[in-house]
């Protein structure tokens, strides 16, 4: 995805999702993980591959797509 170093969106993976470069994990998986109280390190622990620097941009990604729904959204 343009601007995004840790974020990809492919086709051909998980269809089309945003997903964590060089895994086969989505953003909205790692975002459900740190909903549920797993630090970086855990999910790491739990997937290996998955890289715990990537998830400030993680967040950054979840906060602009929510932005879009902001009061000029249609409901």
């Amino acid at each position: 995805m343009p601007g995004y170093q840790w974020i990809v969106a492919d086709a051909d993976l998980l269809g089309g999702q945003p997903t964590v470069k060089g895994t086969r994990l989505s953003v909205s998986h790692i975002l459900a993980c740190l909903a549920e109280g797993m630090t970086g390190d855990e999910i790491a622990e739990d997937y290996p591959g998955f890289p715990p620097e990537a998830l400030p941009e993680i967040l950054k990604f979840a906060s602009e797509q929510v932005e879009k729904f902001g009061p000029d959204a249609a409901a």
